[in-house]
């Protein structure tokens, strides 16, 4: 019996019936849901720019092994250990001292920007599991889709982080207030709310999979992303028939979700929030989930998708990239992946314990750069490709 690849991403290729290739990128971590770590992201920059500049490319596959996740994250044990040591040093205030944080947010970074400004259509098959650094991998890509089984959150509030790789950006386009809820609770969607909030294009069923896989190696894929995309979306179109999932919570509570957020302040939003009456499950759960995050991570992603609506999508970066250092050297961060992952007492002691106690400095100071813009270490984004 063949042993099980263990490289943590696998690459290959497909020969359409043209003599055009696909690339397929199998993330390859089911044991962790395929949560990405820094070797991950590494080993995807280098193939996705690889294959940028290969013309017998038409196109490129994101898919993952296993049944239960895409990915559910990004790889925190070892961000934690950082942060403890950053934490016991003498360069404990000074965010640029946590030289592994600095590497994996600015790689994964670079790498969530290089997938939404890629020269080549991208087909992301999300399937099951889709969090954090999951949605990072998806959101950029030019073609995704969800299936019967995809569940998708972005529940950073719940370590003491906020929705980055790229979060601000794309829930700041959600229609009505629905962005700021899921910033806010963490809640988790299905296949149908993830097409109605724009971070997926079609819905497919996973048992149709290999059947797509057929229908795009027969196409006659041309050299440009312009002829591609078009070909490549009419693929998934006509599979999309055999898939209508039900309607999410998100659609069904629309109105009541935008009149809790439509208030005057921040602290007002979490009030209503977490205050509201209802036998909805669902609701409750989004609403527990405020509650239980660090008031810190609330406040700091309210503040940011307050910034975001005029900024480019490489300055969204950027102001994300500071964001997170300065959580990693904040105690919260460090202190929620120790009561989820590490202890899983699932009792994180917040500083401060509630958004009462949180100060508008705090949070405004962890938007404020160590760096001038032109050596910043995201700098250079903007420059490759077209944003």
């Amino acid at each position: 019996m063949n042993q099980p690849n263990s490289q943590s991403v696998l690459f290959d290729t497909l020969t359409a019936d043209n003599g055009s290739r696909i690339g397929i990128v199998t993330l390859n971590a089911e044991k962790t849901l395929n949560a990405l770590s820094l070797e991950m992201i590494d080993l995807l920059a280098a193939q996705l720019a690889a294959w940028s500049s290969d013309t017998g490319i038409a196109l490129v596959l994101f898919q993952a092994a296993g049944e239960k996740a895409f990915c559910a994250g990004g790889d925190l044990q070892n961000l934690y250990q950082s942060m403890l040591a950053h934490h016991a040093s003498d360069q404990k205030d000074d965010v640029r001292a946590n030289r592994y944080a600095c590497d994996f947010f600015a790689r994964e970074y670079r790498l969530d920007y290089l997938i939404h400004t890629y020269p080549k259509p991208i087909l992301c098959w999300g399937h099951g599991i889709v969090m954090g650094g999951g949605i990072g991998l998806m959101a950029g890509a030019s073609h995704r889709v969800v299936t019967e089984k995809s569940r998708l959150a972005m529940p950073e509030i719940g370590i003491g982080l906020f929705p980055d790789v790229g979060g601000t950006w794309f829930l700041n386009r959600m229609p009505g207030k629905l962005g700021l809820f899921l910033a806010l609770t963490g809640a988790m969607i299905n296949a149908s709310d993830a097409r109605f909030t724009k971070l997926a294009d079609y819905a497919i069923a996973q048992a149709d999979k290999q059947q797509v896989i057929a229908a795009l190696l027969r196409q006659p894929w041309g050299a440009s992303r312009s002829e591609n995309g078009p070909l490549l979306g009419a693929v998934l179109r006509q599979a999309e028939s055999t898939l209508e999932p039900p309607s999410g919570p998100l659609r069904n509570h629309f109105d009541v979700i935008n009149s809790l957020c439509n208030r005057e302040s921040l602290a007002q939003i979490v009030a209503a929030i977490t205050s509201l009456e209802t036998d909805d499950a669902w609701l409750k759960k989004a609403a527990a989930s405020l509650a239980a995050g660090s008031p810190r991570s609330v406040g700091l992603a309210y503040l940011l998708l307050q910034r975001v609506p005029h900024l480019s999508l490489a300055d969204v970066f950027r102001m994300e990239y500071v964001a997170a250092l300065h959580c990693a050297t904040h105690p919260d961060f460090a202190e929620g992946i120790r009561a989820l992952l590490i202890d899983k007492d699932q009792r994180p002691r917040w500083q401060p314990v509630s958004e009462a106690e949180l100060t508008s400095n705090g949070v405004n100071g962890s938007i404020i750069s160590p760096w001038p813009a032109e050596v910043h270490p995201l700098a250079e984004l903007g420059n490759q490709f077209t944003e």
